[in-house]
């Protein structure tokens, strides 16, 4: 009886051969390299640029915090359906059938909405706040939301990069989701804990 391959991710890359390995590592290596230089760029911008302490629109809510809080919480949410599509789209759900390809529409449009809640936020934690280390929460959530864009730039690399590894793409994407799960735990989180939840 012959094995089957796996289903391949409608998103990913082309599969690597030998004869090309060696060029896909390289370009692998410069999509890290790329996004590490920008979570660099935002750490350094956000010690040397001097905050404004002044708030940006909140979008109908009643101030800017609560209005973080909720955007951070929405491309959380849009994140874990984004997780769930994609084990749809490699086949990890067993009880599933064949992800239609509808799906990876829905993956892409998940992750670019989310992604774009997170813009309002980031914009104010650089020009506002600035990379802060007060505490250790606010030192962790400013490290984790540079990374974020790091991680979000290094994943938008692979998947424009013919000649990666399979494990190259899920392995961007769980690295970006759990920086992101990271950044709500000690942004949204910690405010809903501390302030209840506001905004309603």
């Amino acid at each position: 009886m012959t094995e089957t391959a796996p289903p391949r991710h409608p998103l990913a890359p082309e599969p690597v051969t030998n004869a090309d390995s060696a060029s896909g590592s390289a370009m692998l290596f410069g999509a890290v390299l790329s996004g590490g230089l920008v979570a660099l760029s935002l750490g350094i911008y956000g010690q040397v640029h001097s905050p404004t302490g002044q708030g940006i629109a909140a979008f109908g809510f009643p101030a800017v915090l609560p209005m973080k809080a909720w955007f951070a919480t929405a491309a959380f949410v849009l994140g874990v359906l984004q997780i769930a599509s994609a084990l749809l789209l490699w086949g990890k759900v067993p009880w599933s059938a064949p992800a239609p390809g509808s799906v990876a529409t829905v993956h892409r449009w998940l992750g670019t909405t989310a992604f774009l809640f997170t813009l309002p936020v980031a914009y104010h934690c650089l020009w506002s706040l600035g990379y802060r280390s007060t505490d250790t929460r606010v030192l962790v959530h400013s490290t984790l939301g540079c990374l974020f864009y790091g991680a979000f730039a290094t994943k938008m690399l692979v998947l424009r990069i013919g000649r990666v590894p399979d494990s190259a793409l899920p392995l961007a994407g769980g690295v970006l989701f759990a920086l992101l799960v990271g950044i709500w735990s000690t942004s949204s989180w910690w405010f809903f804990q501390t302030f209840g939840l506001p905004g309603f």
